[in-house]
Order: structure tokens, then C-alpha cells, then sequence
């Protein structure tokens, strides 16, 4: 069992937002550099912003797509793959949580003034956040590991 849903909880902790986290946590083993990979997730949190598809899970499917993604007109293989392992996670999130999307997991609409402040009010983004951060790190890290992306 990997560690990746800690490394992207110590993360959140430390102030990335839970995008940011769950990337930075599954980047190296693909050689994508931190601090990119930091610039990169920045605006997947908190739903895309807006409460979309939660930035966790956002994360997670960035990752997916550094183990074995492609595209152009050679990568039609390679996109069917990682649409195949990022169905995979989306029905295991979907699973323990009830829901991929933002505001449906944080239990209120954060694309509104009122909603973000109560969010932020009510540590939601602390309280709810964290055991969906971790499980989308594992989650992902475990369809990477199943699929011989990483050894070891």
C-alpha cells in the first residue's frame, strides 16, 4: 500500500490547495516537476472553483494521465486507456462518496459568495476535504500500481 494519501494530506495542511495536493503527492514516480505540477492544479481546487468535479478527484485524473496518457495522432491507444483507468476511479470515489462533484460532497455551493464564506466558516473544506484528498490519492495511486506503472 502506497502512502500517497498522506503525503497529499500533509500537503493540504500545508496550505496547497486539495488539487494541488493529490497531483503533487503521485508526481515524481512520472518525473513532472513540483513546482510545475503546482502551477498546473492551482485552478482545480474547490471544484474548478465553482463546485464542479471536486479538485481531489481533478488531481487524481491529472495523475492518471501522466502514467500512460498520450494524445495526438498517434495517441488514440493511449487516450482509451486512461479514460478506462479514470472511469475506474470516478466509479471508486463515486462509491465511498456518493458523488464526484464538489458541492455535492462539501454539502453547499462554494460558486457563491455566501456558500465559500460558509465553507470557510464551517472549516468544510478542512473537515470534508481531507478523507476525500487522501482517497483520491490512494485511489489513483492504486489503479497506477494495478495497471505496472510504478514497481515496487
Amino acid at each position: 500500500m502506497s502512502d500517497a494519501g498522506s503525503v497529499a494530506i500533509g500537503h493540504f495542511a500545508n496550505g496547497y490547495n486539495c488539487c494541488q495536493s493529490v497531483l503533487l503527492s503521485l508526481c515524481a514516480p512520472a518525473g513532472l516537476d513540483a513546482a510545475l505540477a503546482v502551477r498546473l492544479a492551482t485552478g482545480f481546487g474547490v471544484g474548478m472553483a465553482r463546485g464542479g468535479v471536486c479538485g481531489a478527484v481533478s488531481g487524481a485524473v491529472m495523475a492518471l494521465g501522466l502514467f500512460g496518457g498520450g494524445g495526438g495522432p498517434d495517441g488514440r491507444a493511449a487516450k482509451t486507456a486512461t479514460y478506462a483507468r479514470t472511469k475506474v476511479l470516478y466509479d471508486r470515489f463515486f462509491e465511498r462518496h456518493g458523488s464526484i462533484l464538489c458541492r455535492d460532497l462539501i454539502g453547499l455551493d462554494p460558486s457563491t459568495p455566501e456558500g465559500l464564506e460558509l465553507a470557510s466558516r464551517e472549516r468544510r473544506f478542512h473537515t470534508v476535504c481531507v478523507p476525500l484528498v487522501r482517497d483520491a490519492a490512494d485511489l489513483a495511486w492504486d489503479i497506477i500500481e494495478s495497471r505496472g506503472f510504478v514497481v515496487g
